[in-house]
């Protein structure tokens, strides 16, 4: 029987656990779980009521609940951003959906990253952000014996400049 060989990350890679408490700090959200997923390429936001407007000047905007009326962080603030894509997504049953596409900042671990994330109804799953490939690839390894890597870092952080 082979015995397995435990990797060690290259030092410009953080290691993440399987699910990691996030930021998203352009949507003002502090602290929400999001589940680390190698098999989406694309990173994913629930969203309710997900629909295209015209904005005063004309242009087209895209309109959302960031979340829903169930979850607990849910703020009844309708979210419209005037920059975004249409594409077409696999979802994880193998179907494939056009799904609105917008760029915003997470913050995992010290770092902000800027990513691309669809607007998606996850109200049929557990988290309700989902982190992709297209995200992780070049800054993390993912253990998946391991989750809230991230925040008992920050925990660490904190009470080590407190001993200060």
């Amino acid at each position: 029987m082979k015995e397995e060989k435990r990797l060690t990350p290259k030092p410009d890679k953080k290691v993440i656990g399987r699910r990691e408490m996030v930021a998203l700090p352009e949507l003002d959200i502090e602290e929400i779980e999001a589940k680390i997923d190698t098999g989406a390429y694309t990173s994913a936001i629930h969203c309710s009521d997900i629909h295209e407007e015209t904005g005063a000047d004309g242009r087209k905007l895209i309109c959302v609940d960031l979340l829903d009326p169930s979850h607990p962080q849910y703020n009844h603030k309708k979210l419209r951003f005037a920059e975004y894509d249409l594409r077409e997504i696999k979802s994880s049953f193998g179907e494939v959906q056009e799904r609105y596409v917008i760029r915003t900042t997470i913050k995992l671990f010290d770092e902000v990253i800027e990513a691309e994330f669809s607007l998606s109804d996850r109200s049929d799953m557990k988290y309700p952000v989902l982190i992709g490939r297209k995200l992780l690839k070049s800054r993390f390894i993912v253990d998946v014996s391991r989750k809230n890597v991230a925040q008992k870092y920050k925990i660490k952080q904190q009470q080590k400049n407190t001993n200060l």
